[in-house]
């Protein structure tokens, strides 16, 4: 019994020493949890620094935005993730994917706008946590080609309760739900990248001014070196484009008297749709700008209810925006720039700063037209001196000198010596006339409307940007004197018809006019080195028509020649191009 007594008494000292030693093993094991999730959290702090870190070193948007979608997918475990930027109409103006292969959003098409779901985090802005995507009263679905996705949790990017966008995760790895720590961990994220988009966006807007500044330097200086005003148009218009990357640019002009628009310059996607037609202002996108007297924009050109004078020429674009180009002193016209369709819309940041680099554009051609007009007038004054220093001094010797040979004739016996006198004084009394003429062109200068010379010189200066390239002109004769009004009307108009169709149908590199008044007789003769007139006369026989009943009209002819051979300085042009002649007589038929 004994012995079976001893035998109880140790199996109960090896139960009592079993269970401190069970229980020392789960504090142990319990420990032991404790001490990976702190370590597990203390490796998730410092991803979340890194991360962070790693946001806040770039500068540029587009970087910014890609570094807080990749740092996000790494804290989360998440398959896919994204970066929507929240516009001025309340919609995704960007939309930053990472997960999904440029192959399968080509696929996909356009991307998002901030409707359903996405939209959802822009009219409520708190964080949202879902197990299943569709289950979600605003799910709409995906669009065909769009990879499944099921958990989701995103939530807003804001800096002092403004908020740029939303940060969208799916899909966990391993095929669970996102917890409160993983929310806790992208609400934090999501101030650091409020912080850093912030700090982009004021760097962007730095070097966006700081490159609005250089552009309208450009422009002022180029104007204020006498460079012609077509030339600096065309600077303004590849500097906007630049800047705001704009797929197309145009420049549409007032034309004096009717009031319409008349496309001089038109660079990019559709630019042909655009350079060189003459447009109403009503039903037009840029006349909708001049009667505004200020910046319009649009989402979408094409769309756009102002626009009802051929909107098919905007087809492939979407926003857009025009400026009316001028002062307080008048409207010149207006400068467009479009985007293609599916771009983001052009910001208020853009369309201030647009403005206001047009604004000191017109400003600096109102400032050189002034120095113009200075210019002119000096030139003006320099011409009434010449013409009474030729009047009081010139000519008066030139009739004494006359009056003097006269009264020698009657002394020369000789016949032939008197003959010659004869014609001296002839010749004299010719000169005289000249002159006379010569003071009336220069203090005719101006008066009503412009001479003949002047016109033809702006008619060429106008056809400048549609013909790529600067005509050469010769003119002779007294153009300002001897040519009646009504016939500089129609020449000036028959410059304008000759030059428009070499520019429509010639492919012409160069193009001579000539405007000589002789014997009673004005002849323009206009020649370039195209490929020349077709047997029938082509799609210019219209123009031409017009041309020639012009010269019928006056009594005079329409004489049109093609393959030519032009040699000279620059040696032979080879076979190909167009002569056209006009002749008219400057007194009316009988």
């Amino acid at each position: 019994m004994g012995g079976g007594g001893d035998g109880a008494a140790e199996g109960g000292r090896t139960a009592r020493e079993q269970l401190p030693k069970l229980r020392l093993d789960e504090l142990l094991d319990e420990l032991q949890g404790r001490i990976e999730t702190v370590r597990g959290t203390r490796d998730r702090l410092h991803g979340l620094l890194e991360a962070v870190l790693s946001v806040g070193r770039e500068l540029k948007l587009a970087q910014v935005l890609r570094r807080i979608v990749e740092a996000a997918i790494v804290l989360v475990d998440a398959e896919y993730g994204a970066v929507g930027v929240v516009g001025q109409q309340r919609q995704l103006d960007q939309f930053v994917p990472v997960g999904v292969t440029d192959r399968q959003w080509a696929l996909i098409g356009d991307l998002p706008s901030g409707h359903g779901l996405l939209g959802e985090l822009i009219r409520h802005p708190e964080p949202l946590r879902l197990a299943e995507i569709s289950a979600h009263p605003a799910s709409t679905g995906f669009p065909p080609h769009h990879p499944p996705m099921h958990t989701f949790l995103g939530v807003p990017i804001s800096v002092r309760d403004t908020v740029f966008g939303n940060l969208y995760l799916t899909d966990k790895r391993g095929g669970g739900e996102f917890d409160p720590e993983d929310e806790a961990v992208l609400a934090t994220l999501a101030v650091a990248a409020g912080v850093a988009i912030e700090n982009a966006r004021l760097y962007e807007q730095v070097r966006l001014r700081e490159r609005w500044l250089q552009a309208g330097a450009e422009i002022t200086s180029e104007l204020l070196s006498n460079v012609p005003e077509e030339q600096v148009l065309e600077v303004m218009l590849e500097r906007a484009r630049e800047i705001t990357a704009a797929d197309l640019g145009v420049v549409d002009l007032v034309l004096e008297g009717t009031g319409d628009l008349r496309g001089v310059l038109a660079s990019g996607q559709q630019a042909d749709s655009h350079l060189g037609l003459v447009l109403p202002r009503q039903g037009t996108f840029a006349g909708a700008a001049l009667t505004a007297g200020t910046l319009v924009t649009t989402t979408d050109v094409r769309k756009d209810t102002r626009i009802t004078y051929g909107p098919d020429r905007w087809d492939g674009l979407g926003p857009a925006v025009a400026v009316p180009l001028g002062t307080n002193a008048g409207l010149r016209g207006v400068l467009m720039l479009a985007r293609g369709a599916g771009r983001p819309p052009f910001s208020e940041m853009e369309a201030t700063s647009l403005l206001g680099f047009v604004g000191q554009a017109a400003l600096a051609m109102e400032l050189a037209d002034r120095r113009r007009d200075a210019e002119q007038m000096s030139l003006l004054e320099d011409r009434d001196r010449i013409a009474r220093d030729l009047h009081d001094l010139a000519i008066q010797r030139l009739f004494a000198t006359g009056m003097t040979l006269q009264s020698a004739q009657r002394f020369v016996q000789h016949p032939q010596a008197a003959e010659r006198l004869g014609r001296a004084v002839d010749d004299l009394d010719t000169t005289i006339k000249i002159i006379r003429s010569t003071i009336f062109g220069l203090r005719a200068h101006e008066t009503v409307t412009a001479g003949l010379r002047v016109r033809v010189v702006r008619a060429l200066e106008e056809a400048v940007p549609v013909l790529g390239f600067t005509p050469s002109l010769r003119m002779e004769g007294l153009l300002d004197v001897d040519v009646p009004g009504d016939v500089a009307e129609d020449t000036v108009a028959v410059v304008g018809e000759a030059l428009t169709n070499v520019a429509r149908h010639a492919r012409a590199g160069a193009v001579d006019v000539s405007v000589v008044v002789h014997d009673g007789r004005l002849t323009l003769t206009v020649t370039d080195d195209g490929t020349g007139m077709p047997a029938d006369g082509g799609s210019r026989r219209s123009g031409l028509r017009n041309l020639a009943e012009r010269a019928r009209r006056r009594g005079g002819e329409l004489r049109v020649t093609s393959g030519r051979k032009n040699g000279g300085e620059g040696g032979e042009r080879g076979e190909g191009g167009t002569s056209l002649e006009w002749r008219v007589p400057l007194e009316a038929p009988p």
